[in-house]
């Protein structure tokens, strides 16, 4: 799915305190000695660099243990705990445990990237594409972006990515070590990790256990790794400064007054209004029996939290405080460029070619959402054919002039999660591609001729049907025969979803190349020149916009004010019982209500940080200043969703598990002794 990349606005001055997602390369040290009394140095930043994961999806961990111990969210493995479930082993709702290393279950998707190395190539895309635009740029810079990632990746254990800082700014080569051997070690019931569930969503105090830990695996046996967290044997206690490493994955901090508005009017409540209809459907999906809830339960849980969190951005954009804040922002930074006759020169127009941009996207954004990033045809099965019949087409050509996902350097992935042998649920499958043609033919219209192609003379549902149990598609052999007999394989397919893709593709590459030409082209080039003048006129003291890389934040255990009250920085063992009602999502499993006269009363659950996070940082470490865990992220309160355009440490609120909780579980509910043994005597 194509991102809209966003483009730079401007910041007044340094960040304020606590405030910032930092690259480590660029983390302000000796701002945090100011405040703090500590000052992490470069043997301390990079051991945080080498312990800390990242997870394809989305999601972030960390090494607990020299045996590839990673330990992350529940939601975060909730994936790989549902494919390795069937009706007759539900370790969605009863959880799962390996009490030996024989037991470990390889996840059949997920895969752990580790950072080992960044480096600076703004000068080779800035040279790649000097003085061009608009159709010229984009391929000049794919071009060189895919030559570098190339040269890069050297083998299929390592991943290469340019990626864009400070919207063009700055560009950097990340590279990854792969894991793709990743093995389930445990995880608790769903009941709670999401103790609350929707309802607590997003707020403050929680109660939830949400935690899972997995072991990456190197030649069949558990990889040993020479960076991991240590475990702390006290916790944190309120005041005390917190570290928090991980990969958050988008924020809009540094876009152009026009950009929000245009998210605030058009993008965010289309996709609100989508989110909602499909919540509506997997809803009375699940009401169908036990089954169709184990099997629809992750996604209905990411539509509910993206419905949610994206509701949050749009009331902070609909806040008039934060938009005249932004307004003021970019008035000071036009000023200054203006002040500035060579900076005017180079700036040029560069503020209206983004906002006419806009406008110009406002024509093509549906057809582009519905047929090029995936709106139209919700559906793991359509999406092996899209990525069968684009890859078989892109082979024929030379690296520069591929779609960018299947260069070279990316091909490797590719293949990883095409042909990962999850399983596909096909009443969910016929449910939710149903949908998206319903929502395809409403959008488009039943005259629009590839709509007419499409579905010819059935209904949405009478062809998703159809499609679902015609096609060969869920047996991973097939994939893999069609993957490797390549475009004559492709071509001679005569299965349904393989011949849905290849009448979609035309129109589909087509609306992408018009956006990549005609407006990204636009974006970026003009957000690189305003990232120019923004550095020229601000310096370098600040942090880029999160892009889903590896990024450090820094704050403090500490409370808030909210509608005249004191909320404590910590919840207690105590209220996770007090709330149990015996009915969803307020029911504890048994097992808890059983260990409840064994755990302490006052043992601290969940707390609160003022470190600065967003979505991606899901299952990040929280770390004391000896860069140990005192606890593990996984939510925000409802004042951080506005974390996506601004920062306001008085309110906003990392919601993590402490690390007490996290043990106390492990020892006395679940009697995985193993895990807390490992994880306590991974000692330096």
């Amino acid at each position: 799915m194509i991102a809209l990349i966003p483009v730079l606005a401007l910041l007044t001055g340094p960040a304020g305190a606590e405030e910032g997602m930092w690259t480590l390369d660029a983390f302000p040290s000796a701002k945090v000695a100011e405040i703090y009394g500590f000052a992490p140095d470069a043997r301390w930043l990079e051991h945080v660099r080498l312990s800390s994961v990242r997870l394809a999806g989305g999601c972030s961990g960390s090494f607990v243990s020299p045996d590839g111990l990673v330990m992350t969210n529940h939601h975060c493995a909730h994936g790989c705990v549902e494919q390795l479930s069937d009706p007759d082993h539900d370790y969605v709702s009863q959880g799962f445990y390996a009490r030996t290393l024989a037991e470990e279950r390889r996840c059949p998707v997920m895969e752990v990237n580790v950072l080992v190395g960044t480096s600076d190539v703004t000068g080779r895309i800035a040279a790649a594409t000097r003085d061009l635009t608009g159709e010229a740029y984009t391929a000049a810079r794919k071009a060189e972006t895919a030559r570098i990632e190339k040269a890069c990746a050297t083998s299929d254990d390592v991943r290469c990515d340019v990626v864009s800082l400070y919207h063009g700014g700055r560009y950097v080569l990340y590279r990854y070590r792969r894991h793709q051997d990743v093995r389930l070690v445990f995880a608790p019931e769903f009941a709670v990790a999401f103790f609350g569930g929707d309802p607590y969503n997003f707020t403050f105090p929680r109660y939830d256990y949400d935690v899972s830990f997995v072991r990456v695996y190197h030649r069949g046996k558990p990889a040993r790794v020479k960076h991991w967290f240590e475990w702390s044997e006290t916790g944190a206690k309120e005041g005390d400064l917190t570290f928090v490493p991980g990969h958050p994955g988008r924020t809009s901090r540094l876009q152009t007054v026009a950009r929000l508005e245009y998210e605030r009017d058009f993008a965010l409540p289309d996709r609100l209004l989508y989110s909602a209809e499909l919540r509506g459907l997997l809803r009375e999906f699940m009401n169908r029996g036990p089954e169709a809830e184990r099997t629809a339960t992750g996604l209905f849980f990411g539509v509910e939290n993206g419905y949610k969190a994206r509701r949050g951005r749009l009331e902070a954009l609909q806040d008039p405080r934060m938009m005249a804040e932004k307004i003021r922002e970019e008035e000071e930074f036009r000023a200054a460029v203006d002040a500035d006759p060579v900076l005017r020169a180079e700036v040029g127009d560069a503020w209206s070619a983004i906002a006419d941009a806009l406008v110009e996207l406002r024509t093509l954004r549906t057809r582009l959402g519905f047929l090029e990033q995936g709106r139209g045809f919700l559906s793991d099965l359509f999406d092996h054919a899209r990525t069968l019949v684009r890859a078989a087409e892109e082979a024929g050509k030379s690296d520069d002039e591929r779609l960018p996902e299947f260069t070279d350097a990316r091909r490797p992935a590719v293949a990883q999660s095409l042909l990962a042998p999850a399983p596909v649920h096909e009443d969910l499958e016929i449910a939710i591609l149903g949908f998206s043609l319903t929502k395809l033919r409403e959008t488009l219209g039943a005259e629009d001729p590839i709509v007419k192609r499409i579905l010819g003379d059935k209904s949405p549902d009478e062809l998703a049907t159809g499609l679902v149990k015609g096609t060969k598609l869920a047996d991973p052999d097939v994939r893999r025969t069609l993957w490797e007999g390549g475009k004559a394989a492709v071509d001679a397919s005569d299965d349904p979803m393989i011949q849905l893709a290849r009448e979609v593709d035309p129109d589909a590459r087509a609306i992408r190349k018009t956006y990549e030409d005609r407006i990204e082209s636009t974006l970026d080039r003009n957000g690189e020149i305003l990232a120019r003048a923004w550095f020229s006129t601000r310096g370098a003291g600040s942090y880029p916009d999160a892009t889903f890389t590896l990024r450090l934040s820094y704050g403090a255990v500490e409370g808030y004010q909210e509608a005249g009250r004191r909320v404590e920085p910590f919840t207690r063992m105590s209220g996770l019982f007090e709330r149990h009602t015996g009915r969803p999502p307020f029911a504890l499993p048994q097992r808890w209500l059983d260990a409840r006269d064994r755990l302490p009363p006052d043992l601290p659950m969940n707390l609160a940080t003022t470190n600065d996070i967003i979505g991606g940082n899901s299952g990040s470490p929280v770390l004391d200043r000896d860069a140990r865990i005192v606890g593990l992220v996984f939510d925000g309160n409802l004042q951080s969703l506005g974390g996506d355009y601004w920062f306001d440490p008085s309110v906003n609120r990392t919601v993590s598990v402490d690390a007490r909780t996290l043990l106390a579980g492990l020892e006395i509910v679940y009697g995985a002794d193993r895990v807390a043994r490992e994880i306590q005597r991974a000692r330096r």
